[in-house]
């Protein structure tokens, strides 16, 4: 059985996210030891328990550990299944722990499964130290269907920290195989567009966060502004084009303007480099690219230890070799030769 430490570069969750997909992708038993051992409270929490008894359902895989709080999980997936599923990260805790990060765990083995699938996941829709639901459904899946993967989601309910009670739907299209793409070209100005949306808060926290990235940005930014539904109060500002998105978070005492200047800083510093992607898409693409049928290069804002850590996990799977050119925190150019031969057939 292999055997992967959960505390290797960053040590999070991306460790157990990645390994697990990978895993029911081969139909190979994993054990993991460590488990987000790089983090302040380290093992198990919410959202990966979700992610993991998510996609134990999806193979019908046997696991051990799959505790609160749990360091060592043992998973030993078989097929993937698609069809209907519903998963609540709440559930147990009461817990806004992210939905996205789920769906990004059973997202690349849905894509395996022989029929289509459509998953409900409910919980944090946009909260702290996850992809919020906008950044999945205008940066992320835009930039798999352009490498063949047809998937989409659609945000039902919004969910702020700390109850959740959000809610969106995934779905997925089985994909045999998908292609390698070049990711070279750094997107213009005139393609990004931008959100201000709030709940439960004054309505001039929404126009202020729209006039603040208008006046840091310049007023040809198109910004469309948003009174949602939602159990807790909360904002966001949300920036996003090809291939990058930028967002921040409201909270109690932080000013309106500050969420807008948060976005705006991310966006500058992403512009200043010339890039094709931002630092979290790069991220997020190296499994599918080490899986496309033909090889892949992109050029990325920041060579983080988030990638150079999933690199490494993916490494240990397919056994491939990813050529990375920059150093940590700079610009990079990273290329992949692909390997779909590597999944199993259908």
């Amino acid at each position: 059985m292999r055997q992967l430490d959960g505390a290797y570069g960053e040590g999070g969750g991306q460790i157990v996210r990645t390994a697990l997909s990978l895993a029911a992708l081969l139909e190979e038993p994993v054990r993991l030891v460590n488990i987000r051992g790089g983090r302040a409270k380290p093992g198990l929490r919410p959202q990966h328990l979700t992610a993991v008894k998510a996609l134990a359902q999806v193979t019908q895989a046997e696991v051990e550990g799959a505790v609160p709080g749990g360091r060592e999980l043992t998973f030993r997936p078989h097929r993937p299944r698609g069809g209907r599923y519903f998963f609540d990260v709440a559930e147990l805790t009461g817990s806004a722990g992210s939905v996205t990060l789920v769906a990004q765990t059973l997202l690349p083995v849905l894509l395996r499964a022989p029929v289509p699938s459509s998953i409900t996941i409910r919980g944090g829709t946009h909260v702290a130290w996850s992809p919020p639901a906008h950044y999945f459904m205008e940066v992320f899946l835009p930039a798999l269907a352009e490498l063949g993967v047809n998937a989409a989601m659609t945000l039902q309910r919004w969910g702020w920290y700390p109850r959740g009670g959000g809610e969106v739907r995934l779905t997925v299209a089985p994909a045999p195989s998908w292609h390698g793409r070049d990711f070279l070209t750094a997107p213009r100005f005139s393609a990004f567009r931008a959100l201000s949306a709030g709940s439960r808060v004054p309505s001039h926290v929404i126009t202020r966060q729209a006039r603040r990235l208008q006046q840091r940005l310049g007023e040809a930014l198109p910004v469309t502004t948003l009174e949602v539904t939602a159990q807790d109060p909360g904002s966001l500002v949300f920036l996003w084009g090809p291939g990058a998105g930028f967002h921040a978070l409201g909270a109690r005492g932080k000013p309106a303007e500050q969420v807008a200047d948060e976005v705006a800083e991310e966006f500058l510093h992403f512009q200043a480099r010339e890039a094709a992607l931002d630092r979290h898409l790069a991220d997020q693409l190296l499994l599918y690219l080490a899986l496309a049928q033909g090889p892949s290069v992109f050029i990325t804002e920041a060579v983080t230890s988030h990638l150079l850590t999933n690199l490494w996990v993916i490494e240990q799977f397919l056994g491939l070799g990813f050529e990375v050119r920059g150093n940590p925190g700079e610009r990079g150019i990273i290329s992949c030769r692909g390997g779909g031969s590597h999944l199993t057939s259908g």
